[in-house]
């Protein structure tokens, strides 16, 4: 009775642990301020069985110089935004367009498979918390993680929480 009862605390856990990390999340979760970075973002489920067909990831103002990785079985999209300000490039080149959202289509990833979708990109300077706001659309069924914490709210309250990264100011 002894080891049900411990197998049946453990299996919950295990499944409440599942169901609090099961969304997109980009890893590492932080990185210095006005580094080159390459980051993942992680699909670790389908929508209620669904595979998962596309990802959509926008990224956030601040941001230069992105790259997604090529995936085998999946085309990639880009679509940019003018600057609010042109900025110097590598060389000297004014730059006056950035990459404003990465479209992974294709696949599909089974439901009960994980993948991840790689980003090389350039950080802004200043340390802040930046939030890459992602659509999964599955053949049936879609995820908004779209949602951002409010002033005072914690991450760990909202029902789809757009991935996070903590840019680190480099000391001084």
């Amino acid at each position: 009775m002894k080891h049900l009862l411990v197998l049946t605390v453990f299996a919950a856990s295990v499944l409440i642990a599942g169901a609090a990390n099961a969304h997109v999340t980009i890893s590492p979760t932080s990185a210095p301020a006005g580094s080159y970075f390459f980051s993942t973002f992680t699909v670790p489920h389908g929508c209620d069985g669904s595979p998962t067909v596309t990802l959509r990831v926008k990224m956030p103002k601040g941001i230069t110089s992105v790259k997604p990785q090529v995936k085998t079985g999946w085309m990639i999209d880009i679509k940019t935004r003018k600057l609010d300000q042109p900025i110097k490039g590598e060389g000297g080149q004014i730059i006056t367009e950035g990459v404003d959202e990465i479209d992974w289509h294709g696949g599909p990833l089974p439901d009960n498979e994980y993948d991840t979708f790689g980003v090389m990109m350039k950080l802004p300077n200043a340390g802040q918390t930046l939030y890459f706001p992602a659509v999964q659309e599955c053949q049936q069924g879609t995820h908004r993680w779209i949602e951002i914490p409010a002033a005072g709210q914690k991450r760990d309250d909202l029902r789809e929480p757009a991935p996070a990264l903590k840019v680190v100011p480099n000391a001084p």
